[in-house]
């Protein structure tokens, strides 16, 4: 038996002490050690534990690991994989959905969620509190049932003006979405409701609010899991890698832009392997985003400022999440969030390239 020290009943936000607490209050107790979550702290004379709540199984998961940038330890106070595995299993016990187990390496760890969402919290807490780590691609998980391979699916309502209800439809179709049911909202409005692979989800979200011109509503809930539904498509264009460590100046991004969309500014460091950019088309270009103009009798060094560069798109965690490849990483940091390739060495990426081709 243990003895209960102190207990609080709360009044909005404020812990009040009390002498005892009734059925349905909400409390806070000390003295006691080693519970857990589902836990019953019963009456030394009637132990009558409460039955465990059914918790769901995680739906996806991710590797976190020891950031092993060129710019590690700039930004953060908890580097070492000995942080990163205490602050994660100890996540665990806060968090019932959230599963994180060794992996071969002790410098990585595979951390399972319910969801991106749910995922993408845990990273943006940890960075905020000073982490600074490096995460793979979300992974759903699969199930075998009746011997064949199940995945976990979505329940996905979406409220949009019936102007972009077409656009919707097809591009959740796309993404292996079966539409359920369709009804109208006042105002012009059409309330629409999917079944979709958990997958068929990732990137998206951006990708609606585009289509929509923010006046979209997408809302989804787990629905189980069900047969596997076939390929979904991935991104398509490659990705502009930073062929040098370095600043990124005006000329080298300006050179650089004809190929792609930008993801960095001039001024912000980068380094071999860091992806800047997206291409236009397939394949990785390697671009130096250094590259500053000889400077000459004829060439004058001030000329850079009048070249024009495109808006850089700012990725937000959840945008760089869905954007990264299986061979990307993101880099999280307590101020930055860089997209790097896992091989930085562009002479060993093009040696594994040739062997998966082979």
């Amino acid at each position: 038996g243990v003895r209960i020290t102190n207990l609080y009943l709360f009044d909005g936000l404020k812990r009040i002490p009390a002498s005892q607490a009734k059925a349905g209050d909400i409390v806070a107790v000390s003295g006691v050690e080693g519970i857990n979550i589902g836990d019953t702290i019963c009456h030394v004379d009637h132990p009558e534990p409460l039955p465990f709540a059914n918790i769901s199984k995680p739906t996806m998961s991710m590797t976190f690991s020891v950031n092993t940038s060129p710019f590690t330890g700039q930004d953060g106070r908890y580097v070492t994989s000995r942080n990163l595995r205490d602050r994660l299993f100890r996540e665990r016990y806060i968090d019932v959905s959230l599963e994180v187990e060794e992996t071969d390496s002790p410098d990585s760890f595979k951390v399972s969620g319910r969801g991106e969402l749910h995922l993408a919290i845990l990273i943006e807490n940890m960075r905020r509190q000073g982490y600074e780590f490096q995460v793979s691609k979300p992974t759903v998980i699969y199930q075998t049932i009746d011997g064949s391979t199940h995945e976990p699916m979505e329940r996905v309502l979406v409220d949009v003006p019936d102007s972009f209800m077409g656009t919707v439809i097809e591009k959740l179709g796309e993404r292996k979405g079966e539409i359920i049911s369709m009804g109208e909202n006042k105002g012009g409005r059409i309330r629409l409701e999917f079944t979709i692979p958990a997958r068929g989800l990732f990137g998206y979200q951006t990708e609606f609010m585009t289509d929509t011109r923010g006046e979209g509503i997408l809302n989804s809930v787990f629905d189980g899991y069900q047969p596997y539904k076939g390929a979904i498509p991935t991104r398509q264009q490659g990705v502009l890698i930073a062929s040098e460590k370095g600043e990124a100046v005006t000329y080298g991004l300006h050179n650089a832009q004809e190929r792609g969309i930008l993801f960095i500014e001039p001024g912000m460091p980068v380094y071999e392997g860091m992806v800047v950019g997206q291409n236009h088309r397939l394949g990785d270009i390697e671009v130096n985003v250094c590259r500053k103009k000889h400077v000459s009798n004829m060439r004058a060094a001030g000329a850079d400022e009048a070249l024009r560069l495109f808006p850089a798109r700012n990725l937000t965690l959840e945008q760089a999440l869905e954007f990264i490849s299986d061979d990307e990483l993101l880099e999280i940091t307590p101020n930055s969030i860089r997209i790097r390739k896992t091989i930085l060495d562009p002479v060993q990426r093009m040696r594994l390239n040739r062997r998966n081709k082979s």
